[in-house]
């Protein structure tokens, strides 16, 4: 591992997430701006909210807990999709403790210092009408004011559950710095009501999707938001975190509410160019989104005149793995080009060679893992490099290294004449139209609404992509090896399709904790990778079956999460002593 990359990344979210040693929420959000002398004027509304427009804070829905420090790969690394072999997963091995909270002030599971920036938006809004411009002029500000706010609350949630909801940019001074925390469904309703205030002001066109957030990506989250309340209440009734009150179905048919809205706008759709076997991947690999019916928000790079992602290279690192692979659990997700899972398809060929393993199924398993016959570079003279050549040499190096031997190969472009080892230019996803599909079925599956003519307007529109057959609620081929035994055919092919759908791109952890899932998908279970017999190297050692397993020695009996304490982060014990109303999470 290459350390000197981490820490301009590491810097960064220090600037962002630093938590103090005193009480976070009384620092000055702005050295020099004043009441009297600021938010006078529509420019300096903008002005203000232009701080909020960074990476790490459109990201919070996402990266929720442990992330290591590479969020740019889209980071499914504290799930059951991926893993860094360099580091074993404390969240997931149940090895966190509290002590480690507070490293610097920084913290790998979550951040309370989030509150921090909380109060720089809180800031705004105790000011914001100082403006003596008429409000038309500057409505689009206080709509992005609201939907910053709702997606930093909405990652303490996901981190701590119940959390202190405050509106108000607080003085050192002010009782309300001890307050008790709220119940996470009291959170859940202002997270949602903060995003119908963004709806209402921000604007309805469409736009570059890169410049200034509009009104479909606050109902995008107002949607997520609602599906992970909603299904953690359903799901966690009854263990360490269940809520008092639930109220599923208010929350289910927000996320339907909001969902249709967007799909109903008709300003976007899948991307496709009628050609299933790559597709997929090419939407992720575009220069420039702006004509893209399917990205609804994305960040643009640009080396040439100096905006770029300074991380060292989101796909760059791609080309060499550094110690990032996905596993065999994600891959056997994918069906086979009947639509069957490969436990009953007669088209699954087995697991002898990846080329093998790959044959005959979803064309998304070669578009998400890098496979013999697809390209892994094209150098800058047009000279095509097949992903034979990477396999050759896999493991026997760190730049190489794959502990489970499944390369990620979905956000990565071939072509290397775009990649830079310093500063990468590939623009970045923050959302897209496929995320809006999945969360409509998935809650009216929870609902037990779901219809035929449902999935056809969001499922049949991922699957004609990629040319798989649609899924048919009446005819679902029964999985022997369905990671949901209990519950309906349709949830397991949904949450099977969300998986497929969204892979690498950070979003699985979040899915296993509102499921309550862990104790199906994480505890005694192990990151296998394929068959070592088709690779050289024995750099990693080997199951009983032949499969690499890069873990065998760490985790003799499987990742050990912790069921009661795990799916949520601890409070720091710092902010315990400073605010004693401040109680524990569960297990902690």
């Amino acid at each position: 591992m290459k350390y000197f990359k981490i820490i301009p990344l590491f810097i960064a979210l220090m600037a962002i997430f630093s938590a103090c040693q005193k009480d976070l929420l009384d620092k000055k959000p702005l050295d020099k701006i004043t009441e009297a002398s600021f938010f006078l004027t529509t420019n300096d509304l903008q002005t203000y909210v232009n701080q909020f427009y960074t990476d790490q804070i459109f990201r919070l829905r996402r990266t929720p807990t442990y992330t290591a420090f590479f969020p740019w790969f889209g980071d499914d690394n504290n799930s059951d999709n991926s893993i860094d072999v360099s580091v074993l997963n404390p969240l997931l091995a149940g090895q966190r403790t509290i002590s480690y909270q507070n490293n610097a002030g920084y913290s790998t599971y979550g951040s309370w210092g989030v509150f921090t920036t909380i109060r720089q938006v809180n800031y705004f809004f105790d000011n914001y009408k100082k403006c003596k411009e008429p409000f038309n002029n500057y409505k689009q500000y206080v709509g992005e004011a609201h939907f910053f706010r709702a997606i930093m609350y909405y990652y303490l949630l996901q981190c701590y559950g119940d959390i202190p909801w405050i509106t108000k940019a607080l003085a050192p001074t002010s009782p309300e710095l001890l307050n008790q925390r709220d119940k996470r469904n009291i959170v859940a309703d202002n997270i949602i009501a903060q995003l119908d205030s963004a709806a209402m002001y921000l604007p309805a066109t469409k736009d570059n999707g890169a410049s200034r957030i509009n009104k479909w990506l606050a109902l995008l989250l107002q949607s997520e938001v609602a599906l992970y309340e909603g299904t953690w209440e359903k799901y966690h009734a009854g263990d360490p975190f269940a809520v008092s009150n639930p109220q599923t179905a208010k929350y289910l048919n927000k996320a339907v509410e909001a969902a249709s809205a967007v799909m109903n706008s008709g300003l976007y759709s899948i991307y496709t160019k009628g050609n299933p076997e790559i597709d997929f991947a090419n939407c992720f690999r575009m220069r420039d989104y702006s004509a893209n019916g399917e990205i609804i928000f994305w960040k643009q790079f640009n080396n040439t005149v100096g905006v770029n992602n300074s991380y060292g290279g989101f796909n760059y690192l791609h080309e060499r793995p550094y110690n990032k692979s996905l596993t065999k659990s994600l891959a056997d997700a994918f069906l086979c080009k009947d639509g069957k899972p490969i436990s009953v398809s007669p088209l699954f060929a087995g697991y002898n060679t990846l080329s093998v393993e790959a044959k005959d199924r979803d064309p998304r398993f070669h578009q998400t893992i890098g496979t013999p016959g697809d390209a892994w570079k094209i150098d800058a003279n047009g000279t095509i490099h097949d992903y034979n050549e990477l396999y050759a040499i896999l493991n026997n190096g760190s730049e190489y290294n794959a502990g489970t031997g499944y390369v990620i190969a979905k956000q990565y472009d071939p072509q290397m004449i775009y990649h830079k080892t310093n500063y990468e230019d590939t623009p970045w996803i923050y959302a897209r139209y496929a995320e809006v599909l999945l969360t409509y079925a998935e809650a009216k599956a929870e609902l037990g609404t779901l219809t035929q003519e449902d999935i056809d307007k969001s499922i049949k529109k991922l699957r004609d992509r990629v040319g798989m057959p649609n899924l048919v609620i009446s005819n679902i081929t029964n999985d022997p090896k369905w990671d949901f035994p209990t519950l309906s055919p349709v949830i397991n092919e949904i949450r099977r399709e969300r998986r497929v759908e969204l892979a690498t791109e950070g979003f699985r952890w979040q899915d296993i904790a509102r499921w309550a899932g862990a104790d199906e998908l994480i505890v005694g279970k192990k990151p296998i990778g394929f068959k070592a017999s088709q690779i050289t190297s024995t750099f990693f050692p080997v199951d009983a079956n032949g499969f690499l397993d890069p873990f065998k020695s760490a985790l003799t009996n499987g990742y050990e999460f912790k069921i009661g304490r795990d799916y949520l982060d601890p409070i720091p014990q710092s902010e315990i002593v400073l605010n004693p109303k401040l109680t524990q999470n569960p297990g902690w």
